[in-house]
């Protein structure tokens, strides 16, 4: 056996060699590869992406001939060729026609959106605006039973006041504890046990 050498390698394979290499069916997998490849080869250049197809209308289309010369139906005399004019013709109109029903979907599904949201629009402010009434009602009777004086609960009187509490006579001055701490003495009931 000889030593492997620039002989035995593939012409199509050796660097030396000017021919390309041979072409092997390309699968969607290299060929995404192959695209990865060349996005990360210069990773500052722009990508540029296809724009969306403009979506087609009856208006975007060709309108159909006002004048058709030399028409010809199914009868004897039309030549072969006929046919497939008059099936382009028909399809051509067809789609027209189907673009056309679809556009006057499209309006009414719009309108009937555009009501439904007005609906619900005008059930939030309704909903919102009797919350807003109900909370005002609230509001003043709380607050109008206070200017009053009359009904005042003491609750409300209590949770009014903010600030530190006045200083009471009747309540002892405090007990001093272990650690040099005065601690007040909390007024209450004192039950004596009559043994």
């Amino acid at each position: 056996m000889s030593e492997p050498g620039p002989e035995s390698v593939p012409t199509s394979a050796d660097p030396r060699s000017k021919r390309p290499t041979k072409r092997r069916a390309v699968t969607p997998l290299s060929e995404q590869a192959n695209q990865i490849e060349s996005l990360f080869k210069d990773p500052s250049k722009e990508i540029r992406l296809p724009s969306a197809p403009k979506e087609r209308t009856s208006s975007s289309l060709a309108p159909p001939p006002e004048i058709v010369a030399n028409v010809q139906g199914s009868s004897a005399g039309a030549g072969s060729g006929e046919f497939h004019v008059y099936k382009a013709s028909r399809r051509r109109e067809y789609e027209r026609l189907r673009l056309m029903q679809s556009e006057v979907e499209k309006e009414k599904g719009d309108a009937e959106w555009e009501k439904q949201r007005e609906e619900a629009k005008r059930k939030d402010l309704e909903k919102t605006e009797k919350n807003r009434r109900r909370r005002e009602k609230k509001r003043a009777a709380r607050t109008g039973n206070k200017k009053d004086g009359s009904s005042g609960t003491m609750e409300n009187e209590k949770s009014s006041f903010r600030g530190p509490l006045p200083p009471n006579p009747d309540m002892d001055q405090g007990v001093e504890g272990m650690d040099g701490v005065t601690s007040a003495e909390v007024p209450g009931v004192i039950i004596h046990d009559e043994d």
